[in-house]
Protein backbone atom coordinates (compact mmCIF):
# COMPACT_ATOMS: atom_id res chain seq x y z
CA UNK A 1 0.00 0.00 0.00
CA UNK A 2 1.28 3.58 -0.76
CA UNK A 3 1.80 5.79 2.06
CA UNK A 4 -1.25 8.30 0.72
CA UNK A 5 -3.41 4.26 1.39
CA UNK A 6 -2.06 4.10 4.97
CA UNK A 7 -2.15 7.32 6.07
CA UNK A 8 -6.05 7.68 5.82
CA UNK A 9 -8.76 7.33 9.02
CA UNK A 10 -11.37 5.28 7.25
CA UNK A 11 -8.28 2.14 8.73
CA UNK A 12 -8.91 3.23 12.22
CA UNK A 13 -12.31 2.42 12.18
CA UNK A 14 -12.24 -0.72 9.39
CA UNK A 15 -9.34 -2.26 10.62
CA UNK A 16 -7.42 -0.58 13.48
CA UNK A 17 -4.60 -3.14 14.21
CA UNK A 18 -3.42 -1.80 10.45
CA UNK A 19 -3.80 1.81 11.21
CA UNK A 20 -2.27 1.85 14.81
CA UNK A 21 0.65 0.05 13.02
CA UNK A 22 1.15 2.18 10.48
CA UNK A 23 1.15 5.08 13.59
CA UNK A 24 2.65 3.37 16.10
CA UNK A 25 5.54 2.32 13.90
CA UNK A 26 6.04 6.24 12.94
CA UNK A 27 5.48 7.40 16.87
CA UNK A 28 8.48 5.42 18.00
CA UNK A 29 10.98 6.19 14.94
CA UNK A 30 10.18 9.81 15.76
CA UNK A 31 11.05 9.68 19.26
CA UNK A 32 14.39 8.02 18.40
CA UNK A 33 15.30 10.20 15.92
CA UNK A 34 18.04 12.48 16.63
CA UNK A 35 17.35 16.21 14.87
CA UNK A 36 20.04 16.57 12.56
CA UNK A 37 22.96 19.31 12.51
CA UNK A 38 20.59 21.63 10.30
CA UNK A 39 18.55 22.12 13.40
CA UNK A 40 21.00 23.64 15.35
CA UNK A 41 22.22 26.10 12.63
CA UNK A 42 17.85 27.19 12.60
CA UNK A 43 18.62 27.32 16.24
CA UNK A 44 21.79 29.55 16.32
CA UNK A 45 19.28 32.08 14.19
CA UNK A 46 16.35 32.01 16.30
CA UNK A 47 19.06 33.26 19.04
CA UNK A 48 19.84 36.48 17.60
CA UNK A 49 16.42 36.96 15.05
CA UNK A 50 13.08 36.32 15.51
CA UNK A 51 11.72 33.45 14.57
CA UNK A 52 8.97 31.31 13.57
CA UNK A 53 7.99 27.56 12.51
CA UNK A 54 5.49 26.90 9.89
CA UNK A 55 5.69 23.42 9.37
CA UNK A 56 3.71 20.33 7.87
CA UNK A 57 5.45 17.56 9.59
CA UNK A 58 4.09 16.02 12.17
CA UNK A 59 6.85 14.67 13.67
CA UNK A 60 7.96 16.71 16.42
CA UNK A 61 11.22 17.54 15.60
CA UNK A 62 11.16 21.09 16.10
CA UNK A 63 10.63 20.63 19.46
CA UNK A 64 13.17 17.96 19.63
CA UNK A 65 15.67 20.49 18.91
CA UNK A 66 14.82 22.74 21.47
CA UNK A 67 12.24 25.44 19.55
CA UNK A 68 9.25 25.96 22.10
CA UNK A 69 5.77 25.19 21.33
CA UNK A 70 4.98 28.59 21.31
CA UNK A 71 7.39 29.06 18.17
CA UNK A 72 6.03 26.03 16.10
CA UNK A 73 2.87 25.71 13.73
CA UNK A 74 2.24 22.50 12.67
CA UNK A 75 -0.24 22.99 10.59
CA UNK A 76 -1.42 19.02 9.76
CA UNK A 77 -1.26 18.42 13.49
CA UNK A 78 1.24 16.16 15.28
CA UNK A 79 1.20 12.61 15.98
CA UNK A 80 2.85 13.57 19.65
CA UNK A 81 -1.08 14.44 20.33
CA UNK A 82 -4.26 11.99 20.23
CA UNK A 83 -7.99 12.74 20.23
CA UNK A 84 -11.02 10.09 20.30
CA UNK A 85 -11.85 8.43 16.96
CA UNK A 86 -15.71 8.21 18.06
CA UNK A 87 -15.80 12.23 18.64
CA UNK A 88 -17.35 11.51 22.44
CA UNK A 89 -14.57 14.83 23.60
CA UNK A 90 -13.85 17.47 21.54
CA UNK A 91 -10.42 17.21 23.77
CA UNK A 92 -6.67 16.52 22.36
CA UNK A 93 -3.99 15.10 24.69
CA UNK A 94 -0.48 14.30 24.45
CA UNK A 95 0.55 10.81 23.87
CA UNK A 96 3.70 10.69 25.91
CA UNK A 97 2.29 7.79 28.01
CA UNK A 98 1.74 6.23 24.82
CA UNK A 99 3.59 2.84 23.53
CA UNK A 100 2.65 1.22 20.85
CA UNK A 101 3.03 -2.53 20.70
CA UNK A 102 3.84 -3.34 16.98
CA UNK A 103 4.14 -6.69 15.02
CA UNK A 104 7.21 -6.71 13.01
CA UNK A 105 6.20 -10.01 11.07
CA UNK A 106 3.16 -7.97 9.57
CA UNK A 107 3.63 -4.70 10.61
CA UNK A 108 0.55 -4.57 12.53
CA UNK A 109 -0.33 -3.20 16.29
CA UNK A 110 -1.07 -5.68 19.13
CA UNK A 111 -3.47 -4.66 21.55
CA UNK A 112 -4.33 -3.28 23.56
CA UNK A 113 -4.37 -0.23 21.24
CA UNK A 114 -4.39 3.55 22.43
CA UNK A 115 -7.87 4.19 24.12
CA UNK A 116 -9.80 7.86 25.00
CA UNK A 117 -9.49 8.25 28.72
CA UNK A 118 -13.16 9.57 28.54
CA UNK A 119 -15.42 6.49 26.68
CA UNK A 120 -12.46 4.03 26.58
CA UNK A 121 -12.93 4.26 23.06
CA UNK A 122 -10.11 3.98 20.10
CA UNK A 123 -7.77 6.76 19.90
CA UNK A 124 -6.46 8.42 16.85
CA UNK A 125 -3.51 10.79 16.29
CA UNK A 126 -4.20 14.23 15.95
CA UNK A 127 -3.25 14.17 12.57
CA UNK A 128 -5.06 15.94 9.66
CA UNK A 129 -4.74 12.76 7.17
CA UNK A 130 -5.89 12.40 3.51
CA UNK A 131 -9.70 12.96 3.13
CA UNK A 132 -9.91 13.52 6.83
CA UNK A 133 -13.43 15.10 7.88
CA UNK A 134 -13.07 14.61 11.43
CA UNK A 135 -9.73 15.57 12.51
CA UNK A 136 -9.90 17.99 15.44
CA UNK A 137 -8.15 21.14 14.54
CA UNK A 138 -8.66 23.21 17.48
CA UNK A 139 -4.85 22.60 18.77
CA UNK A 140 -3.19 24.05 14.98
CA UNK A 141 -6.16 26.47 15.01
CA UNK A 142 -4.60 28.35 17.69
CA UNK A 143 -1.24 27.95 16.57
CA UNK A 144 -2.05 29.49 13.25
CA UNK A 145 -3.57 32.15 14.58
CA UNK A 146 -0.38 32.78 17.19
CA UNK A 147 1.13 32.75 13.81
CA UNK A 148 -0.71 35.04 11.85
CA UNK A 149 -0.62 37.42 14.51
CA UNK A 150 3.33 37.52 14.58
CA UNK A 151 3.73 38.11 10.88
CA UNK A 152 1.34 41.23 11.13
CA UNK A 153 3.01 42.40 14.22
CA UNK A 154 6.52 42.02 11.71
CA UNK A 155 4.31 43.79 8.83
CA UNK A 156 6.91 46.48 7.39
CA UNK A 157 9.63 45.00 8.79
CA UNK A 158 11.84 42.66 6.58
CA UNK A 159 11.07 38.92 6.90
CA UNK A 160 13.44 36.56 5.49
CA UNK A 161 11.38 33.35 4.84
CA UNK A 162 13.93 30.02 4.62
CA UNK A 163 11.79 26.58 3.43
CA UNK A 164 13.31 23.82 3.72
CA UNK A 165 12.21 20.34 1.61
CA UNK A 166 8.39 21.51 1.11
CA UNK A 167 7.39 19.87 -2.27
CA UNK A 168 4.23 20.13 -4.62
CA UNK A 169 2.50 17.36 -4.14
CA UNK A 170 0.81 18.94 -0.69
CA UNK A 171 1.61 22.56 -1.39
CA UNK A 172 0.49 24.05 1.68
CA UNK A 173 3.95 24.60 2.99
CA UNK A 174 5.49 26.57 -0.61
CA UNK A 175 2.14 28.47 -0.54
CA UNK A 176 2.48 29.69 2.65
CA UNK A 177 5.88 30.52 2.22
CA UNK A 178 5.21 32.61 -0.83
CA UNK A 179 2.47 34.36 0.49
CA UNK A 180 4.47 35.71 3.89
CA UNK A 181 7.55 36.34 1.43
CA UNK A 182 5.77 38.39 -0.85
CA UNK A 183 4.09 40.43 2.25
CA UNK A 184 7.06 41.65 3.99
CA UNK A 185 10.50 40.08 2.49
CA UNK A 186 12.52 37.92 0.46
CA UNK A 187 12.06 34.07 0.33
CA UNK A 188 14.89 30.87 0.07
CA UNK A 189 13.73 27.93 -1.35
CA UNK A 190 15.54 25.16 -0.52
CA UNK A 191 14.49 21.68 -2.69
CA UNK A 192 17.37 19.41 -4.34
CA UNK A 193 13.96 17.94 -7.06
CA UNK A 194 12.03 21.28 -6.96
CA UNK A 195 13.36 24.28 -5.90
CA UNK A 196 12.02 26.40 -8.63
CA UNK A 197 10.46 29.94 -7.60
CA UNK A 198 7.44 31.31 -9.49
CA UNK A 199 8.55 34.44 -11.33
CA UNK A 200 12.02 34.77 -9.96
CA UNK A 201 10.60 36.55 -6.50
CA UNK A 202 13.71 34.48 -4.44
CA UNK A 203 16.58 32.34 -4.10
CA UNK A 204 16.58 28.51 -5.53
CA UNK A 205 18.83 26.03 -3.70
CA UNK A 206 18.95 22.83 -5.28
CA UNK A 207 21.13 21.31 -2.17
CA UNK A 208 20.03 19.13 0.86
CA UNK A 209 18.52 20.97 3.77
CA UNK A 210 21.97 20.32 6.02
CA UNK A 211 24.39 21.30 2.95
CA UNK A 212 21.96 25.16 2.10
CA UNK A 213 21.72 25.61 5.93
CA UNK A 214 25.47 25.01 6.34
CA UNK A 215 26.57 27.43 3.78
CA UNK A 216 23.95 30.07 4.54
CA UNK A 217 25.24 29.85 8.33
CA UNK A 218 28.74 30.12 6.89
CA UNK A 219 27.84 33.70 5.10
CA UNK A 220 25.54 35.12 7.69
CA UNK A 221 28.36 34.54 10.45
CA UNK A 222 30.70 36.04 8.30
Amino acid sequence: MAFEELADPVHFAGDPELAWGFYGHRLALYRRTVPHRGFEVLQRWAATRPTKVFTSNVDGQFQRAGFGDAAVTECHGSIHHLQCLAGCRDDIWPADEVEVRIDETCMRAVSPLPSCPRCGGLARPNILMFGDGDWLPARTDAQARAHADWLRGHRGARVTVVEVGAGTAVPTVRRHAELAAAASGGLVRINTREPGVRHGHGVELPMTALDALTALDALTTG
